[in-house]
């Protein structure tokens, strides 16, 4: 009997808003467990969870793939730490927007096309909207550790790409994971022990988990086997969008006028990045993924 399989957009889509749902109950435990805290909590119980069902034999791994995955979880642990402290300042949707110009930003040094620079114009004409805008509920303290994840994020691509080649399936992942909450328990252990007497904390703990980044994770890497990045770019580009709706549903947080504007400036010009970009190989396509 022939197996039905999802098709590969709906796999992509599914993951934008797994990771989006996830961002947005994380956002709920800030005030119990602190930002460094939930990020610690994440990524420790990502780590679990993906390598009790992984197993990765890291036994055959070579110095090179140890090293990998090192600088991998270093890089995943500073891009959430970062990105959860600009949600404390900076509604859910806006600080995705403004994390996007890190990818986007990655396109345009890879594809070196005069047009993808007026696409790059584009979108930091969204984000300048977002500076500017008085009014707005976007401090530019916020912004700014938004756009350093955003940073972070291109830099997780080049390295999850890295990676990828060097160890196969999604083992390689559970060592970074490992790693990066080594690297952010000096940050958030202490504020994450409030899970282990709270069982409704832990519930929703888990949840940020499996929604942010294993779930997430694994529908991408499946979706890149069977389409090509430059697809997997468009789709991507529903993410500012994705969370925009996320922050409104979950957490009650409404983007105004010039917000709405800058979200559509940076979805357009991820979108034309992404429709002008040519496809890496397969290998290296199946290589790459979302930040966590």
């Amino acid at each position: 009997m022939r197996r039905i399989e999802a098709p590969a957009p709906l796999l992509v889509v599914t993951a934008i808003v797994s990771v989006q749902v996830g961002n947005a109950i994380a956002r709920d435990l800030f005030d119990d467990l602190g930002a460094a805290g939930v990020t610690f909590v994440r990524l420790v119980l990502a780590a679990v969870i993906l390598a009790a069902v992984t197993r990765p034999d890291v036994r055959s791994w070579s110095r090179a793939a140890w090293w990998s995955a090192a600088l991998l979880g270093v890089v995943m642990a500073a891009m959430n730490l970062i990105f959860y402290q600009a949600l404390r300042e900076v509604p859910l949707g806006t600080a995705v927007t403004v994390e996007f110009l890190g990818p986007l930003l990655l396109s345009v040094v890879q594809t070196r096309r005069l047009l993808d620079l007026l696409w790059a114009g584009l979108a930091a004409a969204g984000v300048l909207l977002l500076g500017l805008d008085s009014g707005g509920s976007a401090p530019l303290g916020g912004l700014l550790l938004a756009f350093l994840a955003g940073l972070c994020w291109g830099t997780y691509i080049v390295l999850s790409a890295r990676l990828g080649s060097l160890v196969p399936g999604t083992g390689g992942l559970a060592v970074s994971l490992a790693v990066g909450s080594l690297v952010a328990a000096p940050f958030g252990a202490a504020g994450a022990t409030e899970v282990l007497h709270t069982p409704s904390l832990l519930a929703a703990a888990v949840a940020v988990a499996l929604f942010a980044s294993v779930l997430s994770y694994g529908l991408e890497i499946n979706a890149l086997r069977r389409i090509p990045t430059r697809v997997f770019g468009i789709l991507m580009s529903l993410e500012p969008a994705a969370a925009a709706v996320a922050g409104l549903l979950i957490l009650h947080q409404r983007l105004g006028a010039a917000e709405i504007v800058a979200l559509a400036l940076v979805t357009l010009a991820s979108a034309g990045v992404t429709l002008a970009r040519r496809d890496p190989p397969r290998d290296e396509a199946k290589a790459v993924a979302e930040p966590v």
